[in-house]
């Protein structure tokens, strides 16, 4: 890969989305609720589940190479992480032997597959484990560049319990049919934080490609994730902060913006009901505005913000560009 391309800034990412009459992220734990904090009522998504998003968007929209996916073989088995590893083991399209190679070969030659072929590899690292044989064994381990804080409402929010009747009945000489029961949320809109560690980005061989690939699958995989319980997701605004300064950035950028209603927080229901405050986000801007390069903005057309915020983040003295794809 060529390392001229490799990304060599720090960036910060904030990311809003909504859902309404959906489940954002359930917790198997928990009856597959939606995750709420109990002491502040705001709805959580981990980090996990944005890192699915953007996966399954680059692998089955952009027909990019992942390494975290499901892979299952004629009988149904599914792919452990070692034979997972085993699939970059080979010289172009010609299966290497292990046989014939010493463990250290065999470290070399997947790690250069997967960081040449698989995007999520280079964006979010991984621990690949790696066996010749019962006595050689050994691992990979990568620090992702990218790195997201778990998401969080800007909002306490409801959760609201549904009970309907199934298709097919209870039993093979029932009259009854099966219920079925689930959790959503009304509305929630979500605040995603992450960095993008330069000094990682050397060990993935991350480029500015990827980053550009990134930016497009959190929005459009937000947006394209069309499954019974994701439906009625909408991404909102994304930002891309970069620096000029090594090892810099402001942080917490989602504490940054505020959220304001007319009504009650729980009883919000669409985007169009409340406002998004930059003011103290613009505050962290100014002051840092000689270490920042420039910043990337996209703003989906039904969000209503207290501040033009495009046209003040220039009046600042820095450069923005709109996201597009």
């Amino acid at each position: 890969m060529n390392n001229q391309m490799t990304v060599n800034n720090r960036s910060e990412l904030l990311f809003l989305y909504d859902v309404s009459y959906a489940n954002p992220n359930g917790d198997p734990l928990d009856s597959n609720k939606p995750r709420i904090d109990e002491e502040t009522g705001k709805n959580i998504v981990t980090d996990v589940r944005l890192k699915r998003t953007i996966r399954d968007y680059l692998h089955e929209n952009k027909g990019d190479e992942i390494f975290i996916r499901e892979i299952a073989d004629d009988a149904g088995n599914i792919q452990d992480a070692k034979t997972r590893a085993e699939d970059f083991l080979k010289d172009g399209d010609k299966k290497v032997e292990k046989s014939n190679i010493t463990i250290s070969q065999m470290k070399e030659i997947i790690l250069r597959n997967i960081l040449d072929s698989s995007i999520d590899v280079r964006l979010f690292g991984a621990t690949i484990p790696i066996e010749k044989d019962a006595k050689s064994k050994s691992s990979i381990t990568l620090t992702g560049p990218v790195q997201f804080k778990m998401g969080q409402s800007l909002h306490r929010v409801k959760l609201q319990y549904i009970k309907g009747t199934g298709a097919f009945a209870s039993g093979s000489n029932s009259t009854q049919k099966t219920f079925r029961e689930e959790y959503v949320l009304p509305y929630s809109l979500i605040a995603f934080y992450g960095v993008v560690n330069e000094n990682a980005a050397k060990h993935t061989e991350l480029t500015k490609t990827d980053i550009d690939q990134l930016l497009e699958a959190i929005w459009q995989g937000t947006h394209n994730l069309i499954s019974r319980s994701k439906f009625g997701q909408e991404p909102r605004v994304l930002i891309k902060v970069d620096y000029k300064e090594q090892n810099f950035y402001i942080g917490e950028l989602d504490k940054l913006v505020e959220l304001e209603a007319d009504i009650n927080e729980e009883e919000i229901r669409d985007i169009s009901e409340v406002r998004l405050n930059f003011s103290k986000f613009l505050k962290a801007l100014e002051k840092n505005k000689d270490k920042i390069g420039k910043i990337e903005i996209k703003i989906n057309d039904r969000v209503k913000a207290t501040q033009d915020l495009v046209n003040e983040i220039r009046a600042l003295g820095i450069s923005v560009k709109d996201i597009n794809f």
